[in-house]
């Protein structure tokens, strides 16, 4: 047997599109397929979960153990972007504060919720058990390094890392080129 979904048993799984190419891994886990999308040339390793409302555009990899909540809010990646393994990224979050109960089996009227869209642009790159919190957007062409924590949106190419994260440094923009190239090639 073989450890990817074919293309047919992925159209039957009921999501929303599904592009051409997808290797995903029969050991990921998908709640609510019908609210997701996914594009062309996307790979999802093992025991990904992905739940709610997603968008994965083209070439895309999701590396083991990652998982994104998108809620009823939804999380969109770019094309070329690489989440790297143990990487959550969070559309909906609860309140920490105390002042309201958490977790999925209380009724939200005794929650707070924090709901807001999180935007992974092209060409980004997550390193490995980093965490995305809701609202936020990472810029183009941002790379974010190991274990870092992304409470605040990013600007474009640039490369972020720490607790929060913070801008270290540029990021070069040559995998442009590549890019272009690429499409030159396989397009």
């Amino acid at each position: 047997m073989n450890s990817f979904y074919s293309q047919d048993e992925l159209s039957d799984m009921g999501f929303k599109r599904i592009g051409s190419n997808a290797m995903i891994s029969r050991k990921a886990s998908f709640y609510g397929a019908s609210n997701m999308s996914i594009g062309n040339n996307i790979r999802i390793d093992d025991f990904c979960i992905l739940s709610g409302m997603i968008e994965l555009s083209d070439n895309i990899h999701i590396a083991a153990y990652s998982a994104l909540y998108g809620g009823d809010i939804g999380i969109i990646v770019g094309k070329y972007s690489n989440i790297s393994s143990r990487v959550c990224i969070y559309a909906i979050s609860d309140d920490y504060s105390g002042e309201s109960m958490s977790n999925p089996t209380i009724p939200d009227k005794y929650k707070i919720l924090t709901c807001e869209h999180v935007i992974i642009d092209r060409h980004v790159i997550v390193g490995s058990g980093c965490t995305i919190l809701p609202g936020v957007t990472l810029a183009e062409g941002t790379a974010v390094g190991a274990m870092s924590l992304c409470k605040q949106s990013t600007e474009p190419w640039g490369i972020y890392a720490g607790i929060p994260a913070r801008r270290i440094k540029e990021r070069s923009r040559e995998l442009l080129k590549l890019q272009k190239e690429y499409e030159n090639e396989y397009n």
